[in-house]
């Protein structure tokens, strides 16, 4: 994909991280809403002793790096950690990987933005119940895509990001082509959903 040029418009980068794949996704905020510019994921463990955590997390440091080179985002949206009381070791280990991007977007001098995964669902498909495949439906409809986004570690990246157009009022508060959209809970949108009373507003956490 050709590179951005200086005249790009702004952009969104969206994580959905993860210690061994992290998926990511590029949305681009145009006079026409919000449209995918690149989409991927960055992979920690290829070729790589899964026991070194060290060359792990420089590689997925690295990786990102050198997105937020390419594409230069105004803001980095990335999913609260959640940590399940059965399961306190995978949330230490999800943090190794969240860290390293909150430190690479502070680095950049790039806004960084948590989103609770039930926030996310909630804005995007109007349930913090919705299915994977609720969410890939409604990723691609919203913008615009042939078919639901592969793997799930990318849609949920676009999800992110496509959260953040909406909240940061880039979406239907923000335009015409915005207020079009019909998978976005507004309730959950504006804070007036009862589901959401429990829920931290998002939160910028680079300094």
């Amino acid at each position: 994909m050709t590179a951005p040029s200086s005249a790009a418009p702004r952009r969104i980068l969206g994580l959905d991280p993860g210690l061994q794949t992290t998926g990511y996704g590029v949305l681009e905020i145009t006079d026409r809403g919000a449209r995918v510019a690149e989409a991927g994921v960055i992979r920690s463990a290829d070729r790589r002793d899964p026991a070194d955590m060290a060359q792990r997390v420089k590689a997925l440091y690295d990786g990102l790096v050198e997105v937020l080179d390419q594409w230069k985002p105004a803001a980095l949206a990335v999913e609260q950690l959640y940590a399940h009381y059965d399961h306190p070791r995978t949330a230490i280990l999800m943090a190794h990987a969240r860290g390293v991007y909150l430190l690479a977007g502070a680095q950049r001098g790039v806004p960084v933005f948590s989103y609770a995964a039930t926030k996310v669902k909630k804005v995007v498909t109007g349930s913090g119940r919705a299915s994977k495949e609720q969410m890939q439906h409604a990723i691609a409809r919203e913008l615009g895509l042939a078919g639901p986004p592969e793997p799930h570690d990318v849609a949920d990246a676009l999800g992110i990001a496509l959260c953040h157009y909406f909240a940061s009022g880039s979406g239907i508060m923000g335009g015409a082509r915005g207020a079009t959209f019909t998978g976005v809970n507004l309730k959950a949108l504006l804070g007036d959903d009862p589901d959401d009373l429990n829920e931290p507003e998002p939160q910028s956490e680079s300094a």
